[in-house]
């Protein structure tokens, strides 16, 4: 089983970490852990998630903090919060913070399941419903239109996979692994070129005609959209 969703899940319990990593893989997704607040906020900087798993009492930084930090970063982007405090104040701290639900330890696996699968599924919707623009460019997900400057742009399925990855990660530059992942459904490196030439072929079409570039690479680590 297989989707495109990656989940970052921040956890200070190694052993509950790992069997609720397993669980996750086994269900399709894909996982980073966070062993530390440190950890969970650059990871967090380098790849572009579906779904966020906070552990409150995290070293260093703790979650209340990261669930901050990452809601300003990615207002649409589904957190919860995984504690040990139950108490209504604690929850609702969470909540203030832009935490979307809150799960008090123990807890079973399969409502973990449960309310990622919602969460994600509404994620899904929200992302499809939208449109999303840097600069004059605009991107239509349910049309699967482009336009710059308000002239169309006519894109192939994989070009606009490519722009549509590109533009929802709002800045951060995705590793060409990611991005072969995702919209190759690649899960290692082929060795060939392939990724650049769509890359130059998107330079031509969303770049080329105009004064401001918007696609950039940034050398060793991939590629971002931006207005610099």
């Amino acid at each position: 089983m297989e989707n495109n969703h990656r989940i970052l899940y921040a956890e200070d319990e190694p052993k509950l970490g790992q069997v609720v990593q397993e669980e996750l893989t086994r269900q399709g997704y894909q996982t980073d852990v966070a062993f530390d607040g440190l950890v969970a906020e650059k990871l967090f900087e380098e790849h572009n998630y579906s779904l966020i798993l906070l552990d409150v009492n995290l070293p260093y930084k703790n979650g209340l903090a990261l669930c901050k930090e990452f809601r300003k970063a990615k207002k649409e982007i589904p957190i919860i919060m995984l504690t040990a405090h139950g108490e209504l104040q604690d929850k609702m701290d969470a909540f203030n913070l832009g935490a979307d639900d809150y799960i008090v330890k123990p807890f079973h696996l399969n409502e973990l399941l449960a309310r990622i699968k919602v969460f994600l599924k509404r994620y899904d919707s929200a992302e499809q419903s939208e449109k999303m623009s840097i600069a004059d460019l605009e991107i239509d997900f349910i049309n699967k239109t482009v336009t710059r400057a308000k002239k169309p742009i006519n894109l192939t399925s994989k070009e606009f996979a490519l722009l549509a990855l590109l533009i929802k990660s709002k800045g951060k530059v995705i590793s060409k692994q990611e991005i072969l992942e995702k919209v190759w459904g690649l899960s290692f490196d082929t060795g060939t070129n392939t990724l650049e030439v769509y890359i130059s072929f998107l330079r031509n079409k969303i770049d080329k005609p105009f004064i401001d570039k918007l696609i950039h690479t940034k050398a060793g680590f991939g590629y971002f959209i931006k207005e610099l």
